[in-house]
């Protein structure tokens, strides 16, 4: 693919027009549009777990987490799932309002959520379910506080582990309605059960980013909005195309082929789950496969082992996984772009494969369009790894302005037309 065309395809991503022309399936029906999302994974579940794998105590407190909305609206409602769990999911209250100064929420601005017109909600083992629309008014950019009262035995079994962004769990009892941040004395950087908010918006559509820690933003500022998706949306939004979101479902130490019993399901399994199902989505952005190819070296751990299994992998068989979800996407109407795969300074062996990854990228038109990462990011002195300016200190995960120089790197439609 050359320079322009590239630059026509990828440019084309973000106006709304090719958006909409992607093909039409049963879901584009739906008034709703996904402005906030996130994915979950399993919390292992042994007895002794390290510190970052144990799970806070959630039974009978209230759970206020920050989202941020990448597309406006005036009615919402937030998707809740209870994916891996082994018991109901039960939330006896759950509201929505804008985000103070930490914990606290601004007076005036919290609408209840109710589900089938009932405060409380039980959502079975693997379930999901949508709250009844809720009149709210929804800003893009702004912070919000999503709480939810917690059932008496709930506890905490799947996450999305790393958030980038302080939320806060409160003492016992129902905080939902606690405008001040008074009772919220715990602080936890994983989002749970909330997985999306969507708002009314038949003409707009949403771009969905998928990975893994890259494109989670591992090593981004907490609390900032370092991660390159959330560079996209403000660069979408500055373009002046108000119809567009932006939703980050990248996991840390996610793999394309492989389960994990930290790091959630392969990206080929969970594509359908975490981007298709999602309403609004159009197009998806994929960026995933170092740590596939980086896994099968890592050394073998006692206990809990997060990077098994150990597999080895191929360029062939990461080629196949994209088709994979290519295919899938295309099924049901969804473009996909195809990211080229960082440098992380990889040894000789691994880093031929990288180097043969991202040539069929390039090269093999099927994926939808292309978006070169490694170009963005590469050393020109040293191709095989990060500009120093971009590189946020371990030579894999880019700085802040690394993932700045990564959102840069999918040129806007008014770049395409020059």
């Amino acid at each position: 693919m050359t320079t322009r065309s590239l630059a026509v395809v990828c440019g084309a991503v973000l106006s709304s027009f090719l958006l909409a022309s992607a093909s039409v399936s049963a879901a584009d029906n739906s008034p709703w549009v996904t402005t906030w999302a996130t994915a979950l994974q399993p919390i292992p579940q042994i007895s002794n777990p390290p510190a970052l794998y144990r799970a806070p105590d959630v039974a009978g407190r209230t759970l206020r987490q920050i989202v941020y909305p990448t597309l406006s609206g005036d009615v919402a409602r937030i998707h809740i799932s209870n994916a891996y769990g082994k018991a109901p999911l039960v939330i006896e209250e759950l509201r929505i309002a804008r985000s103070g100064a930490g914990a606290a929420v601004q007076v005036g601005t919290e609408a209840r959520v109710t589900f089938s017109g009932k405060l409380a909600v039980s959502v079975p083992p693997g379930g999901e379910i949508d709250s009844d629309p809720v009149r709210v008014a929804i800003s893009a950019g702004m912070p919000y506080a999503v709480s939810s009262f917690m059932g008496r035995e709930q506890k905490l079994i799947a996450w999305h582990r790393v958030s980038s962004q302080v939320n806060y769990l409160s003492m016992p009892g129902n905080h939902a309605g606690d405008a001040s941040a008074d009772a919220y004395r715990q602080r936890i950087t994983q989002f749970a059960w909330v997985t999306g908010v969507q708002v009314e918006a038949p003409s707009s559509s949403t771009i969905a980013a998928i990975g893994d820690s890259i494109t989670d933003g591992m090593r981004s500022s907490l609390n900032e909005n370092r991660r390159w998706p959330d560079a996209l949306a403000r660069r979408v939004a500055q373009s002046g195309d108000k119809s567009v979101a932006v939703v980050n479902l990248g996991i840390s130490g996610n793999r394309l082929l492989t389960d994990s019993p930290c790091y959630g399901d392969a990206l080929a399994s969970r594509f359908g789950r975490d981007v298709l199902a999602q309403p609004g989505v159009k197009a998806a952005i994929l960026l995933i496969g170092i740590n596939d190819i980086n896994f099968a070296a890592m050394p073998a751990h006692g206990g809990l082992d997060c990077d098994a299994p150990h597999t080895q992998v191929t360029a062939d068989g990461l080629v196949a996984g994209y088709k994979r979800v290519i295919a899938a996407a295309h099924a049901r109407g969804v473009r996909v772009f195809g990211a080229t795969l960082t440098p992380a300074a990889l040894p000789p062996q691994r880093e031929a494969i990288r180097a043969e990854v991202n040539q069929w990228i390039r090269t093999s038109r099927a994926f939808d369009g292309v978006v070169d990462f490694d170009a963005a990011l590469r050393d020109p002195a040293d191709p095989t790894r990060l500009r120093r300016s971009f590189d946020s200190g371990d030579q894999i995960h880019p700085s802040d302005a690394g993932y700045s120089a990564m959102a840069d790197a999918i040129p806007l439609l008014g770049a395409a037309k020059k």
